[in-house]
C-alpha cells in the first residue's frame, strides 16, 4: 500500500511557477464505470497530485521572515493561455487607410539632419532642432506675399493651424474607432418598417429584441442628465437606490425665529432634559450646543432685518 502513492507521484509532472500538477499517462475508463466510481477516482487522483505539489513546495530550500519561512518559486514550465483575450486590433486611421490605397510605405527618419545655417548636426524634433523657426533671422520676400504681412508672425500662424488641424484628425480617428462595434445603422425601431435606400432588398423587415434593446437603453441615457431626470416609460423600472437630497432651513422666515428652527432647538433640548435626567448631564455638551442655537437665532435675525435694505 505504501508504494502506490510513491508511484503515482513519480509518474506525476510538478510545474512549481504554476503551482500544477498533472499526470500525463492517467486515462479515465468512461465506459465501464459508473458515475459514482468515476467522481471516487476523480477525487483520489486530484488528492495524489495536490500532494505531488506540496512535497515538491515543502522540498525547496526556504529562507526566514519576520512573517515567517519564503520560498522562491522556480519560472514556470507550462504556458498557460491568458485570463482575458487577445487585444482587437485597432481599426486604422484615415491616413493609414489612404497610405494603403496609394501603395504609400513608411520611411523610418533619421534623429538627426545636417543644418546649413549652423553648419553642424542637429536633432530633427524638439528642442535644438534642424531649421528652428527662432533661429531664422531673415525670411526671403515672395511675390505672393501681401504688403504689410509680419512673416514671423505668419508662421507661427500656420505652426498653429497645423497644430490645431492634426488634434482634430486624431480626435476623428478616435471617433471612428469608438464606432467599431456599435449598433449599424440601418437598425429599424418600428416593428414594421419600410426599406431604407441603398440597404440591401432581403434584409429583415423586423430587427431582433437584443437590438431594440440596446437602442432604448442608449436612447434613455442621451440627454443632459443621463436619463435621471425623464419621465419614466410603460413597464420601465424604477431606480434601486434613490438619492436622498438633504434639506437645509430657510435663511429668512417671517419675524423673530422660525417654525422650523423652534422645533429643531426644542427637539435638542427635549433630548438634553427628558431622557435620562436622573443621570449626570455633560454641561460642556449642553453649553456647546446652546451657543450654536444663540448664534444661528442672532444670525437669522440679522437677516430678517437687513433683508428689506437691499430690495
Amino acid at each position: 500500500m505504501a508504494e502506490g502513492p510513491a508511484a503515482a507521484a513519480s509518474s506525476c509532472e510538478v510545474d512549481l511557477g504554476n503551482l500544477m500538477a498533472y499526470d500525463p499517462s492517467h486515462h479515465l475508463d468512461a465506459s465501464t464505470a459508473s458515475r459514482e466510481e468515476l467522481r471516487q477516482e476523480c477525487l483520489q487522483k486530484g488528492t495524489e497530485l495536490a500532494q505531488a505539489v506540496a512535497d515538491a513546495l515543502f522540498a525547496l530550500q526556504p529562507t526566514e521572515d519576520r512573517e515567517g519561512p519564503i520560498v522562491q518559486l522556480p519560472p514556470p514550465t507550462v504556458r498557460v493561455p491568458r485570463e482575458k483575450h487577445l487585444p482587437r486590433p485597432k481599426p486604422p486611421t484615415k491616413w493609414e487607410l489612404f497610405a494603403k490605397s496609394k501603395g504609400i510605405t513608411k520611411r523610418k527618419k533619421n534623429k538627426r539632419e545636417w543644418d546649413e545655417q549652423t553648419q553642424s548636426w542637429k536633432r530633427t524634433y524638439g528642442y535644438d532642432r534642424v531649421n528652428d523657426d527662432k533661429d531664422i533671422p531673415i525670411i526671403d520676400a515672395k511675390a505672393t506675399d501681401e504688403p504689410g504681412v509680419d512673416p514671423f508672425a505668419q508662421r507661427i500662424q500656420e505652426k498653429k493651424k497645423r497644430v490645431e488641424k492634426q488634434e482634430k484628425n486624431r480626435l476623428e480617428n478616435l471617433k471612428k474607432a469608438a464606432k467599431v462595434g456599435a449598433l449599424p445603422s440601418h437598425i429599424q425601431l418600428a416593428a414594421k418598417a419600410l426599406p431604407i435606400a441603398g440597404t440591401k432588398a432581403d434584409l429583415l423587415k423586423k430587427s431582433r429584441k437584443e437590438d431594440l434593446e440596446n437602442v432604448a437603453g442608449m436612447a434613455s441615457s442621451a440627454t443632459a442628465s443621463g436619463g435621471k431626470f425623464d419621465e419614466k416609460l410603460p413597464g420601465e423600472k424604477p431606480p434601486k437606490h434613490p438619492g436622498k437630497h438633504r434639506k437645509f432651513l430657510p435663511v429668512a422666515e417671517g419675524k423673530g425665529m422660525g417654525n422650523l428652527e423652534k422645533q429643531q432647538n426644542d427637539k435638542i433640548l427635549n433630548s438634553l432634559l427628558a431622557r435620562n435626567s436622573d443621570e449626570q448631564l455633560d454641561v460642556g455638551k449642553a453649553s456647546s450646543r446652546i451657543k450654536c442655537c444663540t448664534l444661528n437665532f442672532v444670525f437669522r435675525t440679522i437677516v430678517c432685518i437687513a433683508a428689506p435694505c437691499f430690495v
